[in-house]
């Protein structure tokens, strides 16, 4: 299936399905995105008056993904994604009625297992509920007006510990995770399991127009495909993640046949050992976080991801490239990168490509 608006994705998906297997493939594996020299013809469509527009305005979306898309280069293996940002009001949290107030940007989501206990079998999918049926719908639009242009994304609906985070509170998890260890491990298995129930329903919907999947973490997988996160576990120490939470995200990655997991922070570094023993776990993403310097500055959490047979993915300046391929093995090495103009993310790939030849 070839794209509007990536020219080379069927070469892109065969070096997307070898970086999955650890395979070499010529170069390290790459997302290049820069303006594009030559704009295909599309509208900007008018900013909506309301964020209820934005966040609910299918056809708004539609038109800004073309848009965005007819702007935008696409090098190595980055490609147009169907999704127009997650603000939250598609989420397990919503799903489960936690109240979302929407800005143009992002959404805040209010808790609602507020007592001393946390009554998590309380919790259910229920298809009537607003943000659930929206979600359908947004799908199934995606996979109408994708195909032949970008790729639909199965969005951004949740991970381990974080849909606690938003039922219960994070400041109340956090006491949660001291007073209550036991009901919090048996909490976010449970929502886990109704992770995979959602999972279930989404999938089918978008998986044809996708040849496989994507999710708010773009790489692309030509089977079940997520990123799993724990961004609450930047606040807690190694122990605790692994009785409280690493079970729920062994059971997510078990289930899925590709994953990669978003480290996200430098406090969440002190996980990766547990990360890295999950014997399914494809991937993992470093992150250090806003106003941190670059993964470079952390070569030793990313020699650990390669040295345990992780493919390792960061995001790095385009000038940050050469050194990362001076040190690190370019084979299951994905880099993210955005460059000023289309012909420097040309170069930088083929620069990419020559420096790679001698770190497989």
């Amino acid at each position: 299936m070839s794209l509007l608006y990536k020219e080379d994705w069927d070469e892109a998906k065969e070096r997307l399905r070898a970086w999955w297997a650890g395979e070499s493939f010529g170069r390290c594996a790459m997302s290049v995105k820069a303006p594009r020299k030559k704009p295909l013809p599309a509208s900007e469509p008018p900013r909506p008056a309301t964020p209820e527009e934005r966040w609910f305005d299918l056809d708004y979306m539609n038109a800004l993904s073309n848009y965005t898309h007819s702007r935008t280069f696409y090098g190595g293996e980055a490609f147009p994604l169907w999704d127009e940002s997650f603000p939250g009001h598609t989420s397990l949290g919503t799903f489960l009625g936690c109240p979302i107030a929407l800005d143009f940007e992002t959404g805040w989501l209010s808790p609602i297992l507020t007592g001393e206990s946390i009554d998590y079998r309380s919790l259910k999918l229920d298809e009537s509920n607003r943000y659930w049926q929206f979600m359908l719908s947004w799908l199934a639009r995606a996979a109408i007006e994708a195909p032949g242009r970008a790729i639909p994304a199965i969005g951004a609906f949740g991970a381990s510990g974080d849909t606690l985070a938003w039922v219960r509170g994070t400041e109340r998890l956090l006491y949660d995770v001291i007073e209550r260890p036991e009901e919090v491990a048996a909490a976010d298995m449970y929502l886990m399991d109704l992770w995979i129930q959602a999972y279930e329903r989404f999938y089918p919907i978008v998986k044809d127009a996708a040849e496989g999947s994507t999710c708010w973490f773009s790489i692309w997988a030509p089977g079940k495909y997520y990123a799993a996160q724990n961004d609450f576990s930047y606040n807690i120490g190694p122990k605790m993640f692994r009785d409280l939470f690493l079970p729920a995200v062994e059971k997510q990655v078990n289930y899925l046949d590709y994953s990669i997991y978003h480290v996200d922070g430098v406090n969440s570094f002190v996980h990766v050992d547990a990360l890295c023993e999950l014997t399914k776990l494809k991937a993992i993403q470093i992150g250090p976080g806003a106003g941190k310097p670059s993964a470079l500055a952390y070569m030793d959490v990313l020699k650990k991801v390669q040295a345990a047979g992780k493919n390792l993915y960061i995001d790095l300046p385009p000038r940050e490239v050469k050194d990362a391929l001076d040190v690190l093995s370019a084979r299951g090495l994905f880099i993210q990168t955005t460059c000023d103009t289309e012909d420097g993310a040309r170069r930088l790939l083929k620069d990419a490509e020559r420096r790679s030849r001698r770190r497989h």
